[in-house]
C-alpha cells in the first residue's frame, strides 16, 4: 500500500515523532513501534526482520581493465543515474574485476545499452567484457540490531540456504552489521524465506515436511503414528511433522500446508488426483519446500528410481523400500555420496531387522574406529515365522499363507521364500561394513526347487502343496534331535552366503521365536564374544516405527 515506505517517514523522522503501526485486521494487537530512541529489547532474537524484493535483476560488468583503474565505478553509476535507473544493491569482488549491481527487471535492457555505450572503447581494446544482465531474481534481506558483533550471522544464514540446496548469486553487507542482502534465483524465494524464517527460531516450531509414497500397511501405520505423536512432539521438542503429500500406486495429494492425518487416506481414495512416480516426483519439486522429506514405503523399483534427483534438490530420503541400496554397488555409493555432498540424509535403517537398529550399531561401530569381520544372521522375520508357525497340523503351504495373511511377507511371497529379500539384506549389511559387494556376488543354497518360482502368483499358490510331505518329514526328523531350521545369512571379510541350516539348541539362534531376527557381529573390539541384536524383525507397525525413528533423526532433536 506504500504507507510505510521513505517519503511518508521522512517529516516524522525530521520531528522526531514516533510511529505506531496496527494490524488492520487485529487493531488491538500490540503492533509495531517506530522511534528515534532505543526501546529496550528483551527478546532473544538475533534477526527482526525479513524482506524481500521479487523484481530483480544482476548486472555485471567485469574485465581484466578495470584492476586498479581508478574511476570505472563513477562512470557506470554515473551513466545509470543520468539514464534515471535505480540501484538498490552492490557487490564488488576485492579482485576489482567486476562490479555487481542490483536492479529492477524493467531497467535491465536499458542498464546493458548505456554501460555497453559507455565503455565502448574499452571492450574495443578487450580490457573489458560485454556487460552481463542475469533476470529473473529476488533480493532476500534479513534485518535486526541484534545482529551487530553477534558472530556466526552470516554463516549460519548461508549455511540454512546451502541446507535447502539454495545458491546464493551475490551478496552484500553494510557496515552497521544490522542488514545482510543476497540475492537469490526467483524460483527459490518462498523456500528462502521459509528456511531462514525457521532456522533464525522466528517459527514456533522446527519443521519438517513429509512426502509420504506408500501409504499400504507400512505407510498407513507411519501416518496414524505420526498422528499420534505430533502433539508431543511439538509441545516436548519444538518438532512439528508437517506432512504435505501422500500418494498410493495410482494418486497422490499435496497440500503445502499440511494435510488432516485423520482423513487424508479416505481422501487420497475419493480425490487424489492420478499419478505415477514420475508425476510424484514433478510435484514434489514444484512445491519447492524447505526441509523436505521424501519417504519410501513402497517396493518399487521406480518409486527408488526417484531419490538420486530428489536428492540433488535437497530432498532427504527415508527408504522402507529395500532396492535402492541393494542396487548396483556404484548407485548405493552415487546415492550416499550425493546426500553427504547435499548435507541432507539418505537413511534407510528399516531395509534390514524392520526396527532394530542395525545399521545404526554398525555406522556407530565404524565411526568409533572399529572394523566389521564377520557377520551372521536371521534376516527374515518372514521365513523365521514360517519355520516357527510348521507343525503336525500346520503344513509348509498352510504356514506360507499364514504369514501372508498376518503381514509378514511379501506381497508376492516368493521373494521371500527365494532369499531375494534376504540377500538384498545382506548386501546392504555388507556395504555397510565398508566391503563392495553386489547381489551377484552372493553364494546362495536355496531350499525350494526353482521351478517354484516359474509362472504367475496363482501357479505357485497351486503347486506349492506339493512341497508339504517333504518338509513334515524333515521337520519330524530334526524335532526328534531337538533342532530347528534357521534361514541364515553370513558375511565373513566380504564373502557372502545364504542358505537353510539346522541349529541345535545350543546356538543363538535356536530360540528365536515367531517374525524375529537377530544378527551376531563380530568385529576387532568383539571378536570372542560377538555384538547380538535381536527382536522383532517384521511387521508394519515396527517397520513403520523404524521409518519414524529416521524421520526423527533428520529432525536432530534430542
Amino acid at each position: 500500500a506504500k504507507v510505510i515506505y521513505p517519503p511518508t517517514i521522512y517529516p516524522v523522522y525530521h520531528k522526531n515523532i514516533p510511529i505506531r503501526i496496527l494490524n488492520t485486521f487485529n487493531p488491538t494487537a500490540r503492533g509495531t513501534y517506530i522511534s528515534k530512541e532505543r526501546v529496550q529489547d528483551d527478546s532473544k532474537a538475533i534477526i527482526k526482520g525479513i524482506s524481500s524484493i521479487n523484481d530483480t535483476c544482476l548486472i555485471t560488468v567485469q574485465g581484466l581493465g578495470m584492476v586498479g583503474v581508478i574511476g570505472v565505478n563513477y562512470r557506470i553509476f554515473k551513466t545509470l543515474a543520468k539514464n534515471g535507473i535505480s540501484v538498490f544493491m552492490v557487490s564488488q569482488a576485492s579482485s576489482e574485476n567486476n562490479t555487481t549491481f542490483a536492479v529492477r527487471n524493467a531497467d535491465a535492457d536499458l542498464a546493458v545499452k548505456v554501460l555497453d555505450e559507455e565503455f565502448a572503447l574499452e571492450r574495443a581494446q578487450g580490457d573489458m567484457s560485454d556487460t552481463v544482465a542475469e533476470k529473473d531474481l529476488a533480493t532476500v534481506a534479513i534485518v535486526g540490531e541484534n545482529m551487530k558483533r553477534t558472530p556466526g550471522i552470516a554463516g549460519k544464514l548461508f549455511g540454512t540456504l546451502g541446507s535447502a540446496g539454495i545458491s546464493v548469486i551475490a551478496c552484500a553487507q553494510g557496515a552497521s552489521e544490522t542488514n545482510i542482502s543476497f540475492v537469490i534465483k526467483l524460483k527459490y524465494l518462498r523456500k528462502a524465506l521459509n528456511s531462514i524464517h525457521d532456522s533464525f527460531f522466528l517459527s514456533q516450531y522446527k519443521v519438517l515436511n513429509l512426502f509420504i509414497a506408500g501409504v499400504g500397511t507400512v505407510g498407513g501405520n507411519l501416518l496414524e503414528q505420526i498422528r499420534i505423536q505430533q502433539p508431543k512432539l511439538m509441545q516436548q521438542n519444538g518438532l512439528k511433522l508437517n506432512v504435505v503429500g501422500i500418494a498410493n500406486s495410482k494418486h497422490a495429494i499435496f497440500c503445502r500446508e499440511g494435510l488432516n492425518l485423520e482423513t487424508c487416506i479416505d481422501e487420497l481414495k475419493k480425490n487424489g488426483q492420478e499419478s505415477s512416480p514420475e508425476h510424484l516426483k514433478e510435484e514434489i519439486l514444484k512445491m519447492n519446500i524447505f526441509n523436505s522429506v521424501f519417504v519410501d514405503c513402497t517396493a518399487n523399483q521406480a518409486v527408488s528410481d526417484l531419490y538420486e534427483e530428489l536428492l540433488n534438490n535437497n530432498v532427504s530420503v527415508v527408504a522402507a523400500n529395500k532396492i535402492a541400496a541393494s542396487s548396483s554397488y556404484d548407485n548405493y555409493m552415487k546415492l550416499k555420496e550425493t546426500a553427504r555432498h547435499r548435507g541432507i540424509k539418505f537413511l534407510f535403517e528399516t531395509n534390514v531387522g524392520a526396527g532394530l537398529p542395525i545399521i545404526n550399531t554398525m555406522n556407530d561401530l565404524i565411526n568409533s574406529g572399529d572394523h566389521i569381520l564377520k557377520l551372521e544372521a536371521v534376516l527374515s522375520g518372514t521365513l523365521n515365522y514360517i519355520f516357527n508357525t510348521l507343525s503336525a497340523d500346520i503344513p509348509f503351504s498352510k504356514a506360507i499363507q499364514m504369514a501372508k495373511e498376518e503381514g509378514y511377507s511379501e506381497p508376492d511371497p516368493r521373494i521371500d521364500l527365494s532369499g531375494k529379500d534376504v540377500i538384498r539384506k545382506l548386501v546392504i549389511l555388507a556395504r555397510e561394513a565398508g566391503y563392495k559387494v553386489e547381489q551377484e556376488d552372493v553364494k546362495r543354497n536355496l531350499f525350494i526347487p526353482e521351478c517354484y518360482f516359474e509362472g504367475s502368483l496363482d501357479d505357485f499358490w497351486r503347486n506349492i502343496q506339493g512341497l508339504d510331505a517333504q518338509f513334515e518329514e524333515k521337520r519330524q526328523q530334526l524335532e526328534a534331535e531337538d533342532k530347528r531350521f534357521r534361514f541364515v545369512a553370513k558375511m565373513e571379510n566380504g564373502a557372502c552366503e545364504v542358505g537353510l541350516q539346522e541349529v541345535d539348541a545350543h546356538h543363538p539362534f535356536y530360540e528365536l521365536e515367531g517374525s524375529n531376527n537377530i544378527i551376531m557381529i563380530s568385529t576387532e573390539r568383539y571378536h570372542e564374544y560377538p555384538m547380538i541384536i535381536k527382536g522383532y524383525g517384521a511387521g508394519a507397525d515396527v517397520t513403520a516405527a523404524g521409518v519414524f525413528a529416521d524421520i526423527i533423526s533428520i529432525a536432530n532433536i534430542r
